[in-house]
């Protein structure tokens, strides 16, 4: 008799295989059919977003899916019906998760441009860096100025009114040069053949004057330590400021605006001038004082003007405030000279500085036909920009430069149906799909502008 034992051991053995290699077949079956549902999705949404707002793009660099195809009526169905159209099959799509460009603040916008700047020709940043912080120690030492004309005005106040006399206001820099304060610095220093813009924003025109658009979901968010810098210098390579306007948009002050966010181009160039006022009397300050003859000339001056009302005693306090009085001055011609499109020195020397101080009383007067004088060095109206800008915080920057893309794109570019609210950035999408065999498959897809 022959024993049968190894014919069944490997008769059961090969059931087990063949049943094996049929649960093998039919999990690959199901893997291709759920990868040919992803790759239907995924076609689905590369080939919508592909369907980016061109002009966008063209103008700034951004990329946005303009959730209204050209309607200016915002529905996610329209979005959803692109990508099923594209996708094809059976399949019941809903949105989980969507960004616009406005997110927190901007966030999305701010990403793009960034990566924007690092895709052009490398950006100086050790530089910039550096010229940033420099910036931040002048802006620091302006507090002590101020500190030092408030203390000079007290003593000659307390002085003049121990003697009960007063400043002569003829033929006297002091007082003149409250005067000149007084009136608003725009006028006085804006070139005489140029007007200023009067063009205003409607509150609607406004992200912070609307309700705006808002998304959902969860999105990653990564950014780097100098990519603040590389936004501001986005900011000031896309949006002209006064001197290099173009025209035909919203405001013709567009950098301007983002830095104050004023409604008005004439408030928005009143701050910037401001605050570029400041930096330069600083500057011009820190030069006057140490130069001896310029320091021995006010002296003089204001030896002269208290001996004349024998107050002798209030020379110091008065000499001191003739220098700040002379350096204001100075930079009044200086903004003159960057208005007009000229360059100005961050330091100055003897040889570029402009004002004589017995130039100093015409100023603001009828017989003020003093121009801003180019050295051809320094810094531009836009280079001083750069500083102010770089003293700002980043918070309302994006959306201010939102508001200003919205209003070229509408007015120079003819789009009157953009919203930057409606500019999908980012989504995610989450699908039910049927396989084969009645198997149901559930997933999520996700897409964006990176």
């Amino acid at each position: 008799m022959k024993k049968g034992s190894i014919t069944v051991y490997l008769s059961l053995v090969l059931l087990l295989f063949i049943g094996l290699i049929g649960a093998l077949l039919e999990s690959a079956s199901v893997q291709a059919a759920k990868n040919c549902k992803r790759a239907d999705v995924n076609r689905g949404m590369e080939c919508s977003f592909a369907e980016y707002q061109k002009e966008l793009l063209q103008e700034y660099g951004i990329f946005g899916l303009e959730g209204t195809y050209e309607t200016g009526a915002y529905e996610e169905a329209k979005v959803l019906d692109r990508i099923r159209w594209y996708a094809g099959g059976n399949l019941t799509q809903e949105i989980s998760g969507i960004r616009f460009l406005t997110e927190e603040g901007g966030a999305p916008f701010f990403r793009q441009a960034t990566e924007y700047m690092k895709a052009k020709i490398p950006v100086d940043l050790p530089r910039l860096t550096e010229e940033k912080g420099q910036w931040e120690t002048q802006k620091g030492k302006e507090k002590g100025i101020v500190e030092t004309e408030t203390q000079s005005e007290r003593k000659l106040d307390e002085i003049l009114a121990e003697e009960k006399t007063d400043l002569e206001k003829e033929e006297n820099p002091i007082t003149h040069m409250k005067q000149i304060k007084s009136k608003g610095l725009l006028e006085l220093v804006m070139p005489r053949e140029q007007q200023i813009s009067e063009k205003c924003l409607k509150k609607e025109e406004m992200l912070q004057g609307r309700t705006v658009n808002k998304g959902y979901g969860r999105f990653s968010e990564r950014q780097e330590k100098l990519d603040e810098i590389l936004f501001k210098e986005y900011l000031l390579e896309k949006f002209p400021p006064m001197t290099e306007t173009k025209g035909g948009g919203a405001l013709d002050y567009e950098l301007e605006y983002i830095l104050y966010g004023e409604p008005q181009d004439r408030e928005n160039l009143k701050k910037t001038v401001q605050a570029i006022q400041k930096l330069r009397f600083v500057a011009d300050y820190l030069y006057i004082q140490g130069d001896g003859e310029m320091r021995a000339e006010a002296e003089g001056m204001a030896a002269a003007l208290c001996t004349a009302l024998a107050v002798p005693v209030a020379t110091e306090a008065a000499a001191q405030l003739i220098l700040l009085a002379w350096a204001y001055g100075e930079t009044i011609m200086d903004l003159r000279t960057l208005l007009r499109g000229g360059k100005v020195p961050v330091v100055k020397t003897k040889a570029t500085w402009q004002l004589q101080l017995s130039q100093l009383l015409k100023l603001g007067t009828e017989e003020d036909r003093l121009e801003g004088q180019d050295f051809g060095e320094g810094q531009t109206y836009k280079g001083y920009l750069r500083a102010v800008l770089y003293l700002k915080e980043r918070k309302e920057l994006p959306w201010r430069a939102l508001d200003m893309i919205e209003g070229n794109m509408k007015g120079r570019l003819g789009q009157s149906f953009f919203r930057s609210d409606f500019c999908i950035s980012d989504l995610q999408i989450k699908t039910k799909a049927m396989l084969p065999r009645g198997i149901r498959y559930t997933f999520e897809t996700e897409y964006g502008y990176r």
